[in-house]
């Protein structure tokens, strides 16, 4: 299964993939050479459809528990000061993906969408310090019935050129819907209430919808 962003991309992947093939055996006569292109183009479609894989990964909403929203490996577990919205300490955990990872944000808990906001940016490389304040990002808040406010930040990294971001203010979302994608490489900040018991450790990696984060 593959996630609706990538239906262009792949689309346009396909056409290049398959007239590359036709026209490489047809015009190009040195055997080594043409099986080289066509290797080539056959690993690069491989490589476009591995990133916009979507597996279905459905969960029953759980209040108690706040799950990965994404693919990667945890990174980050500290309080830090967070200015945007709570202006105050929060605990932060961070997840990064790689390329190889899947990049399809899914919502982290149940509840009410209180904040929703995007933010241009440069491109610094994921783990960067200064990539959650400088980069491309979106930042949304989250209210949840037993965490109260979990705020989690999409941020692109070196590679990454589009966000794309499914929350709106004002909406009830249910953990583990898609909640968005970061195209080609990023990093997802969540930012807890201090005091939350914490379920993984640095350098662990998480898989979306089934690694769970905290508990309530």
């Amino acid at each position: 299964m593959f996630h609706k962003e990538g239906s262009k991309i792949i689309l346009v992947a396909t056409l290049l993939f398959v007239v590359t093939i036709v026209l490489a055996g047809e015009f190009i006569g040195l055997t080594w050479l043409r099986m080289g292109i066509q290797l080539v183009a056959l690993v690069f479609y491989i490589i476009i459809l591995q990133f916009f894989r979507n597996p279905n990964r459905s969960i029953v909403a759980n209040d108690n528990q706040i799950v990965a929203p994404v693919d990667g490996k945890v990174v980050v577990i500290e309080e830090v000061f967070e200015p945007e919205y709570f202006k105050d300490k929060r605990l932060q955990v961070s997840i990064f993906m790689s390329p190889i990872n899947v990049h399809v944000t899914r919502y982290a808990i149940s509840g009410l969408i209180k904040y929703s906001k995007y933010h241009p940016g440069k491109f610094l490389v994921a783990w960067h310090p200064k990539a959650s304040t400088e980069n491309e990002r979106t930042t949304v808040v989250i209210e949840s019935k037993v965490f109260g406010e979990i705020l989690y930040r999409q941020i692109a990294g070196a590679l990454a050129k589009r966000i794309v971001n499914y929350a709106e203010e004002g909406t009830q979302v249910v953990q583990g819907t898609d909640a968005g994608f970061i195209k080609f490489g990023s990093r997802v900040d969540l930012f807890l209430p201090l005091g939350t018991k914490v379920n993984v450790k640095l350098n662990e990696v998480a898989i979306g919808n089934k690694t769970i984060i905290a508990l309530g």
